[in-house]
């Protein structure tokens, strides 16, 4: 009986790799090259499965031109690249990796927000460039940390995960906004308080952003929003490129709207907006916040057992879109 056949559209661990290929006959790219959508198209027709990482587009054209497609397994939570009701129209099921990334990209988050308190990647750059020749008592003078205000915007397993190492860990007063409240035992244990959005953004010293990226959620912050932070706020995404307007950003910036921010997605990326690079109170890192090898193995791992659990004994993991499977 013949292997279902499958393509892995991205370069992934070569053990991962090595463990599809015991259960279906394997199409890779680990020369990890760029394919346009057509060289996607091209590839994927008479796929029963693809394992994607975020960067691949599963729309209706796709969907269209390759009819045999059944499974489609994101090597990531994040899951923007997949046009989930025109899957679920198709029949062709979703899955993610959640879970095995959020502590991880919990603790990057953490770093990300302290880097650009501190100034740490703009000192960093003054002292590499030798302009450090003395000390002075306001040299690169940040924001303070411990004690604070920290504003989180989307409070889901990351969010969580920030709010207990800000209250925990360095005392900070703790306020969220979501879709929905926490639970009550849930907010004791993260030592956060539900507020509105706009009284978030003009109360935190430190805003951060962990909320999935949807129509809805594009440009949740960009200069309305920027204008209503304090001036010497700091702003860190790690959600999604396209959730904060990379332009009106810049511009807050470079006008000291904001004191700083922290970026890990951009809006198109790996493109990132050219007014970003042009100013100094900004740290920008491409899209790490889960790069531990420990996590980035349990991701490919996850999303490997969400394929082999539904092409070879029809029970997937974590699906997105499990109504395909009644």
């Amino acid at each position: 009986m013949s292997k279902p056949r499958l393509l892995v559209a991205r370069a992934v661990f070569p053990e991962t790799l090595a463990r599809l290929e015991q259960h279906f006959e394997v199409e890779h790219n680990q020369a990890d090259a760029a394919w346009s959508k057509q060289d996607l198209i091209a590839r994927l027709r008479g796929k029963a499965g693809a394992f994607t990482t975020g960067t691949e587009r599963i729309d209706a054209e796709v969907l269209a031109a390759c009819p045999e497609l059944k499974v489609c397994a994101n090597m990531a939570v994040g899951y923007n690249n997949f046009d989930v009701p025109a899957m679920t129209a198709k029949g062709v099921l979703a899955t993610n990796t959640p879970d095995v990334l959020t502590e991880t990209t919990a603790d990057f988050g953490f770093a990300l927000l302290m880097a650009t308190a501190r100034r740490i990647a703009e000192s960093e750059h003054y002292l590499r460039a030798g302009k450090w020749t003395k000390w002075s008592y306001d040299m690169f003078a940040g924001a303070e940390v411990h004690g604070s205000t920290l504003g989180i915007l989307g409070m889901g397993r990351i969010g969580q995960g920030i709010a207990r190492r800000g209250a925990h860990g360095f005392g900070m007063n703790v306020i969220y906004h979501n879709r929905s409240w926490l639970s009550p035992d849930l907010e004791a244990a993260c030592r956060a308080r539900y507020v509105s959005k706009d009284e978030l953004l003009m109360t935190a010293d430190h805003v951060v952003l962990v909320l999935p990226y949807s129509a809805e959620s594009h440009h949740t912050i960009g200069a309305a929003e920027l204008a209503k932070m304090k001036p010497t706020a700091t702003l860190v995404n790690i959600a999604r490129g396209g959730i904060v307007d990379d332009a009106a950003l810049a511009q807050a910036l470079r006008d000291k709207r904001i004191a700083a921010a922290g970026l890990d997605v951009f809006e198109g990326e790996p493109k990132v907006h050219p007014d970003l690079l042009t100013v100094p109170n900004v740290v920008l890192t491409p899209h790490i916040a889960s790069a531990t090898v420990p996590t980035r193995r349990a991701m490919a791992d996850l999303a490997a057992d969400n394929l082999i659990g539904f092409l070879v004994n029809g029970k997937p993991l974590t699906p997105l879109n499990p109504e395909v499977l009644t």
